[in-house]
């Protein structure tokens, strides 16, 4: 029994927190967690905290924003109340794939410099400009006019032509004309091709004319919150001194915090089901679903002496709405193998469904799916049974009861004893990196 401790456990999870709570040999505290007519959430804690150390274990399934706000709170509470310290445990963190700008790879477009000299600036220099060569005792050259702002104009002009030669988002497409005619034919070069033979000035002014048209290349999202950051500040602020959680989607996210963050991981757990549920696991290949999980994938097959392969998904799309239409492309041999697909998290179980009846058709003889997080939202459970995956293997971070009773196919692995450990042994000050290997 381990003294001087308070468990709460939020709404998402309750069968979690009691198996921790059983591992641990202490009950549960008690807590109301309800809700207002109006919607908004009540928490009331009914035992004293003051001088202890508190875990709320909260995890990020279901109605994420009702438990992310309870969670707030409930770390308030407890620090209101004068706790010693205040640790959230996230078994799924929310939000945890919103941890950057979901920028193209190609990059966001380029800035324009400012044009104008600011007042007070000597010779019109900015920290938005540079100054041209040589030195600014001297005259400014002509190539450069406003500083990097030509220097932008002339590499958005470099983007623009490239992808109306035949790239976009740096996959060869069909080439466009534009309103019918070649990008040699159209109305504004043409203009630009007439003006040219008059004074410079001209020229010039409808060269800028053409690049202050400039838009974004399809995919750009304009105006897009920093989402991960936000969360990481949210729970700082109400006091969380401390978060455990498993198996970050991006393990940058644990960057954004000012505490200390332990990221478990679900590799043991992994491991140890393949090796008594498998026969002859050896000749079974480990299958990343997409290049993203491929370092999660070959550390399980490296420690474990396996084969590993990979499902390469090739986008090309021509428009925004063709950015789901990508090509996926098997790199390995899996004929008449065992194949076990490896990932973090599974919401819509898109990604898995389609990698299963690409190696099916490969000529694989069984799939299976090992996936950390099963949130299987939306139609999720009804794709996995129409799918070609003979079996879904997934932990139980996410409340799995009724994933269940709906899906014959799946199977649900305990994780309340690997945080019922790390929290004993964060209590005790002890050493939590045993939990961390996966040999």
């Amino acid at each position: 029994m381990v003294r001087n401790i308070v468990v709460i456990g939020g709404t998402s999870h309750p069968q979690l927190t009691q198996t921790i709570c059983s591992f641990l040999g202490i009950p549960h505290a008690d807590v109301l967690l309800s809700k207002f007519a109006v919607g908004e959430t009540r928490v009331e804690i009914k035992e004293s905290v003051r001088g202890k150390d508190v875990y709320i274990i909260q995890s990020g399934g279901g109605k994420v924003n009702d438990h992310l706000m309870e969670l707030l709170i409930t770390i308030s509470a407890c620090k209101t109340a004068s706790a010693r310290r205040v640790t959230a445990v996230l078994p799924l963190f929310p939000y945890s794939r919103q941890s950057d700008i979901p920028y193209n790879k190609v990059g966001a477009p380029l800035i324009k410099g400012s044009s104008n000299p600011k007042p007070g600036s000597s010779l019109g220099y900015t920290f938005e400009s540079t100054p041209p060569t040589p030195h600014p005792g001297k005259p400014e050259s002509g190539s450069l006019i406003n500083g990097v702002d030509s220097l932008q104009k002339s590499l958005a002009k470099a983007q623009l032509e490239d992808r109306e030669g035949g790239f976009s988002n740096g996959s060869p497409v069909k080439k466009r004309p534009v309103n019918g005619l070649p990008r040699s034919d159209t109305l504004d070069s043409t203009k630009s091709v007439v003006l040219g033979g008059g004074d410079d000035n001209t020229s010039t002014t409808s060269s800028s004319s053409k690049l202050n048209t400039f838009q974004p290349r399809p995919g750009y999202k304009q105006w897009v919150a920093q989402a991960g950051t936000l969360v990481a500040d949210l729970l700082t602020c109400a006091g969380a001194d401390h978060i455990i959680t498993m198996d970050l989607h991006d393990p940058q996210y644990q960057g954004f915090f000012d505490i200390p963050v332990d990221n478990l991981y679900g590799r043991p757990l992994i491991k140890s089901y393949i090796q008594q549920n498998i026969p002859n696991y050896k000749e079974a290949v480990v299958v990343s679903p997409d290049a993203g999980g491929a370092k999660r994938a070959t550390a399980i097959a490296d420690s474990m002496g396996m084969e590993f392969a990979l499902i390469h998904k090739e986008r090309r799309p021509t428009r925004i709405t063709d950015r789901q239409n990508a090509t996926m492309m098997l790199v390995g041999d899996v004929k008449d193998r065992i194949t076990i697909l490896v990932d973090d998290l599974a919401d819509t179980s898109n990604t898995i469904t389609r990698a299963a009846k690409l190696l099916k058709k490969e000529g694989a003889s069984k799939v299976l799916a090992l996936v950390t997080h099963g949130i299987l939202s939306g139609d999720a459970i009804e794709r996995i049974n129409a799918s070609a995956l003979d079996k879904v293997i997934v932990t139980n971070s996410v409340d799995q009861q009724e994933h269940l009773r709906r899906c014959p196919k799946l199977e649900v692995l305990e994780v309340g004893h690997v945080f019922a450990e790390a929290i004993r042994r964060v209590h005790h000050g002890e050493s939590i990196s045993v939990l961390f290997q996966y040999d």
